[in-house]
Parts: structure tokens; C-alpha cells; sequence
């Protein structure tokens, strides 16, 4: 009898598996297909795009989108632009969460819970975008780099993440063991908190490098000289004005149009590959930091 009801658990077991693999990748394809289409489409002849004849693999193989971007030199720079500040935000914020959620953590902080209060304010209420460009203007940052890093040096949903992982993950009894050994504040983030806290800053990492790499809204307010273009901007930039030359009719509507299809495409590529191949690297803490920092406490 027994072998009988653990014979069904296993069936049963394995009726589940099939069904849970079933449809996790039903949602692979789901989520895969959009990706590889908009692949071929970049190698594709925009005619064969438009005309509907692409499904899966390339139609017409060509270059020539990717050649018509990289000839020109604005992409180039927009490229190192964003990389700047991709690499510099980040950081920059990285340290700034950090040093503002570690008090924040400590239960023998004062205020803090008035603190805490003062920090989640800020979710529900803003300035506005007109306060916020004059306060910039007043502080001499307008056109500058300085513009795109200082605003929003510190996301408020990250540092309450951050916050909630140092709590709940980092025992307040070692903290305490170190205080009593002589370790002063400094010590205890340096030596204690970050060294066990790399899931976490995988987590804000991917989080503020992907906002860097993607903004282009504060840049397009506060940027005015074409050489401090981020890369969206630059990208932004050609989609626009190859559709205001087929609109004026300054050259052939025909070749226009197809040579805009092709480039959004390639540009949709070209903006997305590095965050594609940063978060394979940063997966694994990525998962298990969202999932501690998010829920628990």
C-alpha cells in the first residue's frame, strides 16, 4: 500500500514537472521571439520588414542599417558619453545609497525612524519638473555633467532595499561585537557590512546602471551642447530627423523610409546589447538580493 501511495506521489511529481517545464517555455518563446526578431530585422532589407515577410531569420542580409549608424560620429560619442555616465553614476550613486542606508540600519541611530519618514516622503511627493530646472539652473548645472548625476544621486526605493538588507541580513549581534572589540562606524561598514552585503550591491549595480544607460529625459532638459549628448539622445536624435526628412520631402520618401526602418532597428540593438551583456554577470546576485532586500522586514 505504501509503495502504491509513493509511486503516485512520483507520478504525480513528474505530471507537475511536465507541466511547470511546459509552461516556462511556452514564456521563453514568449519573451525570446520579440528579441530575435528585432535581431533579423536589423540584418534584414527593410522592404522585406515592411512588406511582412520576416518571421524568424533574416530576409535580404545586410549591414547596411549598422554601416548608416556607426558612419555617424554622434553615435560614437553618444556611445562614450553614456559610458561616462553609466560608469561615474553608478558609482557615484552606489556610494551615496550605501552611506545613507547603513545609519538608517542601525537600531541605535537616533530619529531614525523620523528619518525614514522624511525619506519614503519623498516617494509620494515631488517638486515638479519646473522647481526642480530652476533649483538646477540656480546651482550653475545646467549643460553640465553634473546635471544627469546630482538630481537623482540617490533613488529612494533603492536605498529602502539596501536599508532592508543590511537589517535583515547582517546580524545587529556582530555589529555589536565589533563595537566592543573597538571598531568604530567605519570599520564595521568597511569590514563587516560590504564584504557581506555583494548580493545587494550586485542589485543596485544593475539598477542604477541600467537608469544611467537608459535616461535621456534630464538630458534632453538640461543638455545643451551636442557633445554632452548621452547616447538615447544621439539615437533619438537620427530617428527624429530622418523622419522630419521624409515629412519635408528633402529626399527620395522611398529610400528614407527604408533607411529609417532599418536604423531603429539597429538602434534599438545598439542601446540595449551592453545592459544584455551585464546582466548575465550580475544574475545570480541579482535574484537573491532583490528577493531578501524586497520582502522580508
Amino acid at each position: 500500500m505504501s509503495n502504491r501511495i509513493q509511486s503516485n506521489r512520483i507520478e504525480d511529481g513528474r505530471i507537475f514537472n511536465l507541466v511547470a517545464y511546459a509552461i516556462a517555455a511556452v514564456i521563453f518563446v514568449v519573451v525570446l521571439y520579440p528579441i530575435v526578431f528585432v535581431v533579423s530585422a536589423s540584418f534584414s532589407n527593410p522592404m522585406e520588414v515592411m512588406a511582412g515577410h520576416l518571421v524568424l531569420w533574416p530576409k535580404g542580409f545586410t549591414f547596411a542599417a549598422y554601416e548608416e549608424v556607426f558612419r555617424n560620429k554622434e553615435v560614437w560619442v553618444g556611445y562614450r558619453n553614456t559610458l561616462l555616465y553609466t560608469t561615474a553614476g553608478t558609482l557615484f550613486n552606489l556610494i551615496l545609497t550605501t552611506l545613507a542606508a547603513y545609519p538608517l540600519s542601525r537600531k541605535d541611530m537616533p530619529w531614525r525612524s523620523f528619518f525614514m519618514f522624511g525619506v519614503t516622503f519623498t516617494m509620494l511627493f515631488q517638486g515638479g519638473i519646473i522647481p526642480t530646472f530652476l533649483i538646477i539652473k540656480d546651482l550653475g548645472m545646467v549643460n553640465t555633467v553634473w546635471a544627469l548625476m546630482i538630481p537623482n544621486a540617490i533613488a529612494t526605493y533603492n536605498l529602502i532595499v539596501m536599508r532592508t538588507y543590511f537589517q535583515t541580513n547582517i546580524p545587529w549581534e556582530m555589529q555589536e561585537a565589533a563595537m566592543i572589540d573597538g571598531c568604530s562606524n567605519k570599520g564595521i561598514l568597511w569590514r563587516i557590512i560590504l564584504p557581506l552585503s555583494k548580493p545587494i550591491m550586485a542589485v543596485m549595480v544593475l539598477f542604477y546602471a541600467v537608469s544611467h544607460w537608459n535616461a535621456y529625459f534630464n538630458a534632453l532638459i538640461y543638455l545643451r551642447d551636442h557633445n554632452l549628448y548621452p547616447l538615447q539622445l544621439v539615437l533619438r536624435g537620427i530617428l527624429v530627423s530622418n523622419q522630419s526628412a521624409i515629412m519635408e520631402g528633402s529626399t527620395d520618401i522611398t529610400e528614407s523610409l527604408m533607411l529609417a526602418e532599418g536604423m531603429k532597428y539597429a538602434l534599438i540593438i545598439i542601446a540595449s546589447l551592453p545592459v544584455l551583456i551585464l546582466y548575465p554577470f550580475v544574475q545570480k546576485h541579482f535574484v537573491k538580493g532583490v528577493m531578501i532586500g524586497s520582502i522580508k522586514g
